[in-house]
């Protein structure tokens, strides 16, 4: 048996004991080991600790019909890209190691040469990669929308107008939007303006790229469905990590044609991993389920937010067009301390520093116990 046969097969239980004598079900994990118990707002996902996404990546890839991929080609990863081109109704789709890297060679490919890409002054593609796009692949950022979410189609005009009217012209190739943007507390983009830019982009003949790291949590707040978000965009990056808690990962989907062969690219970039399948195996575990978890999640946390402000020392205010974040203030007590006590009692909160406000992310952990006895836990944690 090759190492690849080995791991997909459930050599992992093997190789270590403490897996091997452990039940594969994360519900039997629950009594003996307090396992997945947390109530985490400070993650998309479920949060998992190395020893439950090891337990449940065992459970996964000691299925029959699992495969290991080898240099991010075929079995797990081949079967992931078409799911999530499915899903966001493209051709076609391809695994990449990050959303940095997803978002890199998505404009980079689309742009050709026309090397300027508008994009929001806040997003992740401008802030946090380096200017990656500049050093490595020749490409002019443009940040527009300044402070907000929202790109307007007037200001779009105004720089495809100078941009092609200069006395060298400079064509914009790609405008890329994030949405919902990390960086305005997960504020999604007014759907109307969206769709205004994404129909001017069309008439020009410009590229569309879409950072949706997030857009699993879209519809639920917009009324459109993912394919609807994605159809206005050539190509759309999800991320594998934040909602549906892989260890790592994330996929870039678009038609066929744009796909075709860029697993070069990825492997020039270094971005073809040996064998990617243990940062993704537990994907397709939480895919299909996710909006409908998400939803009910919300459901809980407004049942939890009446419950705290009924109790007089908690106040809380939730982001203007936001999705997974809402922001909670305490009086009575020092945030730290607050924390520390939550934190004892299985609920992981996240100050601000030097604010006292706590960043509160909606997320699947919530179903795991009643806003009820949530509320009662948080209230306990400000007496002692």
């Amino acid at each position: 048996m090759d190492r690849r046969q080995f791991l997909a097969a459930g050599g992992l239980a093997a190789a270590s004991p403490v897996l091997a004598q452990t039940s594969a079900s994360h519900e039997s994990a629950d009594s003996s080991t307090q396992l997945f118990n947390r109530i985490d707002f400070t993650t998309d996902g479920l949060g998992l600790d190395p020893r439950e996404y090891a337990l449940l990546l065992q459970e996964t890839a000691a299925k029959e019909n699992f495969d290991a991929d080898y240099y991010s080609l075929g079995g797990a990863i081949a079967d992931l890209e078409r799911d999530f081109a499915q899903r966001l109704g493209k051709q076609a789709a391809i695994f990449l190691p990050t959303g940095t890297l997803a978002n890199h060679l998505a404009v980079r490919k689309l742009a050709g040469n026309d090397r300027r890409v508008l994009v929001q002054a806040e997003s992740h593609l401008y802030n946090d990669s380096g200017d990656g796009a500049a050093v490595l692949s020749g490409l002019n950022l443009i940040p527009l929308a300044a402070g907000g979410s929202t790109i307007d189609v007037a200001e779009v005009k105004r720089w495809v107008e100078r941009s092609a009217g200069g006395r060298v012209e400079s064509k914009v190739g790609v405008i890329a939007i994030e949405n919902p943007v990390r960086r305005r507390h997960h504020e999604m983009v007014e759907p109307g303006e969206l769709e205004r830019v994404c129909a001017y982009a069309r008439e020009q003949g410009i590229r569309l790229h879409l950072d949706g790291a997030r857009m699993f949590s879209l519809p639920f707040h917009s009324g459109r469905s993912v394919r609807q978000y994605a159809a206005l965009f050539d190509t759309v990056y999800v991320s594998l990590w934040k909602h549906f808690n892989g260890a790592g990962g994330a996929i870039l989907a678009g038609d066929a044609d744009f796909i075709s062969g860029l697993f070069h690219t990825r492997r020039m970039f270094g971005g073809s991993l040996p064998y990617a399948w243990p940062q993704v195996a537990l994907v397709g575990r939480y895919a299909d389920s996710y909006e409908a978890d998400y939803a009910r999640s919300w459901q809980a946390a407004d049942e939890l937010i009446g419950l705290l402000k009924s109790d007089g020392r908690f106040a809380v205010r939730k982001v203007p067009n936001g999705t997974s974040r809402f922001f909670l203030t305490v009086t009575g007590v020092a945030p730290d301390v607050l924390a520390e006590r939550a934190a004892r009692r299985g609920v992981i909160l996240n100050a601000h520093p030097g604010t006292g406000v706590f960043s509160m992310q909606v997320n699947p952990t919530l179903m795991r116990t009643s806003p009820a006895a949530l509320a009662r836990i948080l209230i306990a944690s400000m007496e002692a």
